[in-house]
């Protein structure tokens, strides 16, 4: 589980094609691996990773063929950033929100709007999605807790600060770039729930 508060940017290493549809990433990363050991978990652009592991500041994951089609982790080169967090302690602060670091599908940036002290970031919105986003509800984008400002019929936006900006992969990616996104979790057991309910 993890807070999407994204404790710093890493770089991808190499990521190599495995067997069976799968792969090994790379990601270098001093402060996330600095206590980090084989079976932890890593949240890589939003998606939960588990070490295999940790040489030097560089920790290695298998990525799975599913991750590989289901995310934006397929696009990665060498020398990509990441934004990356480890998984969130008990007792900690719950900066965020609970991001499951299980994405839930593919999105990508439509516009970009400067304003004086922040900007405004549209993205599209996947039909199959859309009913869990709501405004000034949460939602996780590239493993980033944010807030929605506005939501259309295909398309949702936030406001990003100067501190996101700066500090997340969401600072420098462009119009068309592709973004893992990861709905609040809360709302889809809510649908469970009310769906199986006998009215």
């Amino acid at each position: 589980m993890f807070t999407g508060i994204v404790e710093e940017l890493g770089e991808v290493v190499r990521l190599t094609e495995g067997a069976e549809d799968s792969a090994v990433i790379a990601v270098r990363g001093p402060l996330v691996t600095s206590d980090a050991r084989h079976g932890d978990s890593i949240s890589v652009n939003g998606c939960c990773l588990t070490v295999i592991d940790n040489v030097d500041g560089v920790f290695t994951a298998d990525v799975m063929g599913e991750t590989l089609r289901r995310t934006s982790l397929a696009a990665l080169r060498e020398g990509s950033n990441v934004n990356l967090e480890r998984a969130a302690a008990l007792g900690s602060r719950l900066g965020g929100h609970l991001v499951q670091g299980h994405v839930d599908g593919v999105a990508r940036i439509i516009a970009r709007e400067p304003a004086d002290q922040w900007e405004v970031v549209r993205f599209s919105l996947p039909s199959e999605l859309a009913r869990y986003v709501v405004e000034k509800g949460s939602i996780t984008v590239d493993g980033v807790s944010l807030t929605v400002m506005e939501v259309g019929e295909d398309s949702f936006a936030i406001g990003m600060i100067p501190a996101t900006s700066k500090l997340t992969v969401l600072g420098s990616k462009a119009v068309g770039d592709p973004v893992n996104l990861e709905v609040d979790v809360i709302a889809k057991y809510v649908e469970k729930m009310l769906g199986s309910r006998n009215v």
